[in-house]
């Protein structure tokens, strides 16, 4: 599949064209990594409402929102603050501010331990609302997704779902800045990969994002309003033995006048439960295309190797 252009498919098909589509699916990941995925469902109205009250966040005093930055958790719940992620082997720290959002677990699940409580923020009363609402539509999203991606692989629809039920997924409203000077070799987002199975990014209508080809291009890829860019991850291109691609992007700093707006962008990182072991599933592993991860990993463990690498812990 070499058109030059990342695809963008209807998932409503999975249900009256489930065949064609999967395998149209799978095309598109294996050349790209990545997809467009229309005919989702999540109502305008709540990612509006969503982006407002993120907005509203993001817009208070930096004193108030550095109450929520949980130092030495890793950024993994709260708010991480203007200059810390790094993208792995860049130089300079992106240009974001954002806020983790986990998966409600009861406290006494085995998982509790791994996966903190949420906080909120006091001051935006819509936003606990508006980010729960969001994450059990992206992670309802993204179940559909895997099923399709697992028949691609030759397994069961369902293969994924006990893998994922209590997954370590995370719901991230970022706001990157106005950018007020023109020498500054910071990007908004450096080049790099996601650590997950797959990330489904809403609200990707803004411009900014672009996907390094296999032909070492950089393909803009600017959504359109009623799409979600789906993306695979490194665990899920772990576990595929690179069947599918975790592919390199960034978020490039905008031209001119253009630079002076914000952006925000909410991306869901759908990760498996945090004890599931990654190893190479056995119809991605051939004559052609070897084992490349012989040693299986957690996805916990995986997941802390990668936080390390990022500056986060």
């Amino acid at each position: 599949m070499t058109t030059g252009r990342i695809p963008s498919l209807d998932i409503g098909r999975l249900e009256t064209d489930r065949a064609a589509f999967v395998a149209e699916l799978g095309t598109a990941y294996r050349e790209w990594g990545f997809c467009g995925i229309r005919g989702h469902g999540i109502p305008d109205p709540l990612i509006e409402e969503s982006y407002r009250a993120f907005g509203d966040f993001f817009a208070l005093p930096e004193a108030t929102k550095r109450k929520y930055h949980i130092a030495g958790t890793g950024g993994a719940r709260g708010y991480t603050p203007f200059g810390i992620e790094t993208a792995k082997g860049a130089d300079h720290f992106d240009l974001k501010e954002f806020w983790h959002v986990g998966r409600d677990i009861a406290r006494d699940s085995k998982y509790a331990p791994l996966m903190p409580a949420n906080v909120w923020p006091q001051e935006v009363p819509a936003f606990r609302r508006c980010a729960l609402n969001l994450y059990r539509a992206l992670d309802q999203l993204g179940s559909h997704v895997l099923s399709a991606l697992a028949l691609n692989l030759g397994l069961s629809e369902d293969w994924f779902a006990d893998k994922t039920d209590a997954g370590n997924s995370i719901l991230r409203p970022i706001h990157y800045p106005p950018i007020t000077s023109a020498n500054i070799p910071n990007v908004r987002a450096g080049a790099h990969e996601d650590i997950n199975l797959i990330t489904l990014l809403v609200g990707a209508s803004a411009e900014g994002l672009e996907v390094l080809s296999r032909k070492g291009e950089w393909v803009p890829f600017t959504a359109d309003a009623d799409t979600i860019v789906v993306n695979i991850g490194d665990m899920l291109q772990r576990l595929s033995n690179h069947v599918y691609p975790s592919t390199t992007h960034r978020v490039v700093n905008p031209p001119g006048d253009k630079s002076r707006m914000a952006r925000y962008s909410t991306p869901f990182f759908l990760h498996p439960n945090p004890d599931f072991l990654i190893r190479t599933l056995p119809g991605c592993n051939t004559a052609e295309n070897p084992d490349r991860y012989p040693e299986p990993i957690t996805a916990y463990d995986y997941l802390m190797q990668r936080l390390r690498e990022i500056k986060l812990i």
